[in-house]
C-alpha cells in the first residue's frame, strides 16, 4: 500500500525520531535493569510472544512490517501493510494450557492510517476443585483463564516515518475471582534512506494496576477460639494489586535482496523490560522466491535465569489471482529448556 508519493527531507523525519527517544527516555529510567523483579507483576500472559513468524526469528519483531502481529509489538508498523489482513495464531502452551492471537489490519488509505483490532488471550481449561478435606476433587470444576482486547490505530507522518497508538482492555479470572486493567501501547518506527533498514521502538502495557475480587473471596471467621458468642463472622479477603509488566523495545532489521534467489531477513531487538533484567533478541529468515521460508532466532539472550532460548520456523506464502488475495502459514519451535518446549502455528490472510 503506497501512502505517500511526496518525498521527504530524511532529517526531518530523524529529527523526529531523536524527539521521540527524548520523550521515551523518562519511561526508560524508572527501570532498573540490574534487579529481578520477576514475579512482581499481574498479567504474565502478556510476556508470551506471539505469531509463528515472530517467534522463529526469536522475537525480533520491532521494526519488522510484515503482518498484524505488529500489533503485539509496535502499534506504528501497521501503517506499511499491503490491503487488509488477517492472522490466527495457536500456541500449546504448557501444562495443557492453550495462547492464542487474533489480529485484525483494516488501511485507511484516504487518512494516511490504518486500524487494527487483537485478542490475545491464555486459557487453562477446566480443573477440578480441591479442598484440603478432599484433595482428590469435590466434584465440581473450575476455569481460569486471561485475556487481552486492543484497539490500534497508527498514521504515517511522512513516506519514512510512523507513529501508532493501542488502547488495550486486560482481564484475569480464577473461577469467580476476576481483575481488570487498561493500558496503552505506543510505538515507532522509520524507514531509513539505506534500502532495507528499518528502525522501530515501542512501549507496552503502560496502564494501571490489577487486583482481584469476587465471590470466592468471601468467606466466615472464627476471631476468638475462646468465646463462644462470636462465630463465623462474615470477612472478605483483600488482595494486593500488582502493576502489569511494561516492556520497552528497540529494534533494527535490515533485508537484503540475493538477486532472482530471494533474500535474507536479519533483525535484532534490545528489550527493557520492568519485571526482569535486560535481554537481546535476535533472529534471521531466509525467504526464496518471496514463497518458502526458513527461519532461526535466539529469544532473550543475557536475560538472568532465563529458560528459553533457540528458536526455529518456517513458512508458505500463496497468493493468486494476481496477488489480489493470498495465505501465509508459519510454525514455530521454541526451547524452554527444563520446562519443554512450546509449538506456535500461525494461519494469515491478505486481501
Amino acid at each position: 500500500m503506497q501512502l505517500l508519493n511526496k518525498s521527504t527531507n530524511p532529517l526531518h523525519s530523524l529529527g523526529l525520531v531523536v524527539l521521540l527517544l527524548i520523550n521515551f527516555e523518562p519511561l526508560s529510567a524508572q527501570f532498573d535493569s540490574n534487579v529481578s523483579g520477576v514475579g512482581t507483576t499481574s498479567a504474565s500472559f502478556l510476556e508470551i510472544g506471539v505469531s509463528a513468524r515472530a517467534m522463529g526469528m526469536g522475537g525480533a519483531y520491532t521494526s519488522v512490517i510484515d503482518g498484524p502481529a505488529a500489533l503485539s509489538y509496535n502499534p506504528a508498523n501497521i501503517v506499511w501493510l499491503n490491503g487488509t489482513q488477517v492472522e490466527f495464531m495457536h500456541n500449546q502452551w504448557f501444562i495443557d494450557a492453550y495462547h492464542d492471537f487474533v489480529g485484525v489490519v483494516i488501511p485507511l488509505s484516504g487518512l494516511r492510517s490504518s486500524i487494527g483490532f487483537q485478542y490475545v488471550g491464555l486459557n487453562y481449561g477446566d480443573q477440578p476443585v480441591r479442598t484440603i478435606n478432599r484433595p482428590e476433587g469435590t466434584g465440581e470444576l473450575y476455569s481460569a483463564g486471561d485475556y487481552s482486547l486492543g484497539i490500534t490505530l497508527a498514521k504515517a507522518l511522512t513516506d519514512r516515518f510512523s507513529f501508532g497508538l493501542s488502547l488495550k482492555y486486560i482481564e484475569e479470572r480464577i473461577w469467580n475471582t476476576r481483575g481488570s486493567a487498561q493500558a496503552i501501547d505506543m510505538g515507532i518506527f522509520y524507514r531509513s534512506q539505506l534500502e532495507g533498514l528499518q528502525v522501530g521502538m515501542s512501549i507496552s502495557n503502560f496502564g494501571s494496576e490489577i487486583k482481584l475480587i469476587g465471590r470466592d473471596l468471601d468467606t466466615t471467621v472464627d476471631p476468638e477460639d475462646d468465646n463462644e458468642n462470636v462465630d463465623n463472622v462474615p470477612t472478605t479477603y483483600q488482595t494486593d494489586s500488582y502493576p502489569l509488566p511494561i516492556l520497552f523495545r528497540a529494534g533494527l532489521s535490515y533485508k537484503m535482496k540475493l538477486g532472482s534467489v530471494g533474500n535474507l531477513l536479519t533483525t535484532i531487538d534490545v528489550l527493557h523490560p520492568s519485571n526482569t533484567t535486560e535481554s537481546i533478541n535476535i533472529g534471521s529468515e531466509f525467504g526464496f522466491q518471496n514463497m518458502f521460508y526458513i527461519r532461526a532466532g535466539y529469544n532473550n539472550l543475557f536475560e538472568e535465569n532465563a529458560e528459553n532460548g533457540v528458536t526455529i520456523g518456517g513458512g508458505l506464502d500463496m497468493f493468486f489471482q494476481n496477488d489480489s488475495w493470498g495465505l501465509r502459514l508459519d510454525y514455530a519451535y521454541a526451547d524452554w529448556g527444563m520446562l519443554g518446549y512450546s509449538s506456535r502455528i500461525s494461519l494469515g490472510l491478505v486481501f
